[in-house]
């Protein structure tokens, strides 16, 4: 695409600002509506392609209707069935990640990467007809909410976190006192920072497009890193206790075995390099439900090579390629290269694709052995 036309659609966007403007004013401080934000698709789905993924088992997704005042929590797969027998209104489908699903729809993520692909998420869908709604509610992320076809009728309030009624299936805040309202129709955006309650009605039948951003919790990261550093580290030694002596009191844990069990954790140590390398393994690693498919009819490596240097190739939807310094991450696992094919493959880091041309063995190699795999395709 070219160049100009690409940073007109990124003014556009985001209503005008730059993203260092954007970024500056607005991202996690304030509420930002859009109107326009985007008005060429690169491609749509309808009611009955939405229900018809919903039907998948490799699809994530939900129905949520509210029925005498009262929230319904459905998960899929679903039958094709459940869908004929839903009301005229009051319910809505989401189903998630669909820019693993849709090429067109990781085309309209890939818009906003003005921020690094370690904060970008998922694009999900929801669909409505009147009244369909999922209530007040606020989420823990950053999240861009596109209006796609009807109306829908947006309530935003800035202090009311918490308070969410509590045998509900899904967080639906039990009050919630809207500051500002908006109506937003085909093409409109609204961005709304951490935290920040929310609630949507569907007006007339139409989709939201959600375009989410990773933020995981400090628990979590502490997790898998603790995960990640049994595979790290290697301790070597044993308990020993050579001038023990007699007690009366076997049953009690005395503070010498404390002692030295606490000497042995100690020796858990990491630095900032070990570190680095749970980030680059951390933020690729695939999602549990994400599985890569090896080509049906592989290529022969020959073959694959001819239609790199013919097509070029581009990354699977589901793969993510991140680099620090010389080091690359695919799928959260680290990359084996050579030095000279390090800028082939941080243009495909970038843009997450490479261009036609003739490149060096290594790359090649390294290449197919991903394309083996499921992790890439040729462009073709």
């Amino acid at each position: 695409m070219n160049y100009v036309i690409e940073q007109e659609m990124g003014l556009q966007l985001l209503g005008g600002l730059t993203p260092e403007e954007f970024l500056r004013d607005y991202w996690q401080k304030k509420p930002l509506l859009i109107r326009q934000a985007v008005t060429d698709f690169p491609g749509m789905i309808d009611l009955a392609g939405l229900t018809r993924l919903a039907q998948r088992d490799d699809v994530e997704s939900r129905l949520i209707e509210q029925r005498n005042g009262k929230w319904k929590l459905e998960h899929g797969p679903f039958n094709k069935a459940r869908f004929n027998r839903l009301p005229d209104s009051d319910w809505t489908i989401l189903v998630s990640n669909m820019n693993h699903l849709d090429p067109a729809m990781d085309e309209l993520l890939q818009r906003f990467n003005f921020l690094p692909y370690t904060r970008l998420d998922d694009l999900m869908i929801s669909w409505a007809p009147p009244g369909g709604s999922v209530g007040p509610h606020y989420d823990s992320y950053d999240v861009f909410l596109l209006q796609v076809g009807g109306q829908k009728q947006w309530q935003i309030s800035s202090d009311d976190e918490g308070n969410f009624i509590e045998d509900a299936p899904i967080r639906v805040l039990r009050d919630f006192h809207p500051e500002q309202e908006w109506v937003l129709e085909h093409g409109d955006m609204l961005y709304l920072p951490p935290k920040y309650a929310h609630h949507g009605i569907a007006l007339t039948s139409g989709m939201t497009w959600s375009i989410g951003f990773r933020a995981p919790r400090t628990q979590e990261i502490a997790v898998k890193f603790l995960e990640f550093l049994q595979d790290e580290i290697c301790l070597e030694g044993m308990y020993s206790d050579p001038d023990r002596q007699p007690t009366s009191e076997p049953g009690r844990i005395d503070d010498e075995f404390v002692a030295s069990i606490t000497a042995m954790l100690q020796k858990v140590q990491w630095d900032e390099s070990t570190i680095r390398r749970f980030v680059g393994r951390y933020f690729t690693e695939p999602k549990p439900h994400v599985f890569f498919t090896p080509p049906a009819r592989e290529l022969d490596f020959d073959d694959f090579a001819e239609q790199l240097a013919c097509h070029g190739i581009r990354l699977d939807s589901k793969s993510q390629l991140l680099f620090e310094g010389e080091q690359f991450y695919l799928n959260g696992e680290e990359l084996d290269c050579e030095p000279e094919c390090h800028p082939a493959l941080q243009q495909l880091a970038h843009q997450r694709r490479l261009d036609a041309g003739n490149y060096d063995d290594a790359l090649q190699e390294l290449l197919y052995e991903q394309y083996q795999l499921g992790y890439l395709h040729p462009a073709s």
